[in-house]
């Protein structure tokens, strides 16, 4: 009875082949396993000697060989199979443990691209794939995490591994071998800059099952990217205390993170409700920005996610504590900060671990996915296009804006974007002081919005995501105390909107790019 051992992270390695040996499995192996086996003094035969046919091509070709893919493909419970099998000298393989190269992992560390082909195993996935083919006979184990439970069972039962075993180590092998071609054809496909490819190849490995979805009745799980992405990341996140993390905890704190983001070179707080912002704003230190967000919209806050691009001191902690919030995610929390917060036990804390500080990251280049029934969206991340900003905006009105005023919409514009369409956002130069999202209406959000800035948005700057389609928007900005606005631009009446806001002598900017968020 052989079990063929041929893996890449030795870790359970010896513990597995020990096991075995007690339980009378012959040990087959190559290369760097048969050597830490060897090694171990654990009784190994190589691949080589039990095929009777060298490794060649510098060990490219190791296990392609009959008597290795018979051993696994073949069905004893069939006559002609054992027949032919006996025929050819071919012995039943009835274990196979092989993980494969770590191809993810050399991609990860930014080999060139030689070293990287090299990590394309070609033998382990056909023998992953040959075993789990042949599961009722075949134990085929791709997980260190699986080597005592199945061993344990082994033990237990004279030898024998139950149905419902085999059958969640069939399914975890074709998982392994389809995750590992994804990958490949991921980072091929981005070497070929091919980045909405003919057929969508993804590879994400589960994180955490999840409580519950959007809704307690619906089943939610969180996957995360097999390659970590360059610069910070909700999904590589350290969680550090708190509750167990909610469907719509992380899709919170990934927009909020998203905000944030925008301010790289000034302290920032965002604060996030039904994924998107109720107060956002700057300051002198993260202390001031936060106090400035909640101050924004204080009612709103109230059960709120919040994000913020600086390490959390101790002054900033204590602002924390002050509200009710379901969550924090910063790039690092001084000890002290963290033992202010520890007095809040269920508050979640999430340590993103990269500065988001003062010099920016270049934006990095991502695709968004989102299912609809029976199929799948993609687009590039809205990070804006390159050349976007105030040296290209066209002033359009009579009067041209101050630059304090400049800078209040420049504000406003980075927060609009991450406000759902239609979306309003009237702020001065360092804080939101009424959003207004997610109406069908242009007009009814500048309204809705207004409404609940009230006298506060006198002297305000406006951002709109897209273009106001006639003048009746413009006139509400202008009741509400709006002094200048920024928006794309483009539509069949702008004349008669820029009109309406020469008028209310309101200085009015034009973007030429919009930012739905749908």
């Amino acid at each position: 009875m052989f079990a063929l051992l041929s893996v890449s992270n030795k870790e359970g390695l010896l513990p597995l082949a020990q096991g075995l040996a007690r339980l009378g499995y012959q040990i087959l192996s190559t290369g760097g396993t048969f050597e830490a086996l060897s090694k171990a003094q654990i009784p190994v035969v190589s691949v080589a000697e039990h095929t009777q046919s060298p490794e060649i091509l510098h060990g490219r070709v190791k296990t392609l060989h009959p008597k290795i893919h018979g051993g696994l493909l073949g069905r004893p419970e069939r006559e002609d199979d054992c027949a032919e099998m006996l025929a050819h000298g071919i012995s039943p393989i009835a274990l196979l443990a092989v993980n494969l190269y770590p191809f993810i992992e050399t991609v990860a560390r930014g080999a060139p691209p030689e070293e990287v082909v090299e990590q394309i195993d070609v033998g382990g996935p056909t023998m992953l794939r040959a075993a789990a083919k042949n599961a009722q006979n075949v134990i085929v184990l791709t997980s260190p995490s699986d080597y005592a439970r199945v061993l344990q069972e082994l033990e237990e039962n004279q030898g024998k591994l139950s149905h419902a075993t085999r059958a969640y180590l069939q399914c975890k092998a074709f998982e392994h071998t389809a995750a590992y071609d994804a990958a490949i054809a991921q980072w091929l496909q981005k070497r070929a800059e091919e980045d909405f490819p003919q057929t969508l190849a993804l590879s994400f490995e589960r994180a955490q099952p999840l409580r519950y979805g959007e809704n307690p009745h619906q089943r939610a799980a969180f996957y995360r990217s097999k390659i970590q992405p360059v610069g910070p990341s909700l999904a590589f996140s350290r969680v550090l205390q708190g509750k167990e993390l909610s469907y719509n905890n992380l899709l919170d704190l990934d927009a909020a993170l998203s905000v944030v983001l925008e301010f790289p070179k000034t302290p920032a707080a965002a604060i996030i409700k039904h994924n998107t912002p109720c107060g956002v704003a700057l300051g002198k230190n993260l202390e001031e920005a936060f106090a400035r967000a909640k101050e924004a919209d204080e009612v709103s806050a109230f059960g709120g996610i919040v994000a913020l691009n600086r390490e959390v001191d101790v002054a900033c902690a204590q602002g924390l504590c002050s509200l009710f919030l379901e969550a924090v995610i910063a790039p690092a929390y001084s000890k002290e900060a963290l033992g202010v917060l520890a007095s809040k036990k269920n508050l979640r804390l999430l340590e993103a671990g990269v500065a988001l500080e003062k010099p920016p990251m270049p934006p990095c280049k991502q695709v968004d996915y989102r299912s609809i029934s029976g199929g799948l969206l993609a687009m590039d991340r809205d990070i804006g296009e390159e050349g976007e900003g105030a040296a290209n905006w066209r002033v359009v009105t009579r009067r041209a804006p101050t630059a304090q005023e400049m800078a209040a919409m420049e504000f406003a514009w980075n927060v609009c974007k991450h406000v759902k369409s239609n979306a309003i956002v009237y702020a001065n130069a360092f804080q939101t002081l009424a959003i207004g999202g997610g109406q069908t209406s242009r007009v009814d959000s500048a309204r809705l919005a207004a409404e609940r800035g009230g006298e506060k948005l006198k002297g305000c700057a406006v951002a709109s995501d897209a273009f106001f389609p006639f003048r009746d928007g413009v006139e509400v900005l202008a009741r509400a105390g709006a002094v200048c606005a920024i928006q794309p631009g483009g539509s069949l009446r702008d004349a008669e909107v820029i009109a309406a806001a020469d008028e209310h002598n309101l200085a009015m900017v034009f973007t030429g790019i919009r930012h739905f968020r749908h």
